[in-house]
């Protein structure tokens, strides 16, 4: 089971982000109960994320409307939300470093 780090984070998205709030939520009941010990297995389960810097994942939302930007570490079973936004948003950041601003 992962620990998923500032649940608030993703509360605080499902407000801002109402049509995506269902997804999230699923995204978040889902995750908390897997167990991949590695990228590789992840994707044989989620096949539209991808790996970026710094052990980075990125998940598609409500298809492939909104981006999830988390830092999984895979050893320590946690998952670190970094960033959530419309695909056009995501195309405007850097995804290796951007990070969380609660506001």
């Amino acid at each position: 089971m992962y620990n998923i780090i500032a649940r608030a984070t993703l509360l605080y998205y499902c407000k801002k982000c109402p049509e995506a709030a269902i997804a999230l939520q699923e995204w978040y009941h889902e995750l908390v109960k897997c167990s991949f010990s590695n990228f590789n297995e992840l994707k044989r389960t989620y096949g539209n994320a991808s790996i970026v810097a710094d052990d980075r994942v990125v998940f598609n939302i409500l298809g492939n409307k909104y981006r999830l930007v988390v830092r999984m570490v895979f050893e320590y079973k946690t998952i670190q939300v970094k960033w959530f936004g419309t695909h056009a948003e995501y195309d405007k950041i850097d995804v290796t470093t951007v990070q969380y601003k609660k506001k």
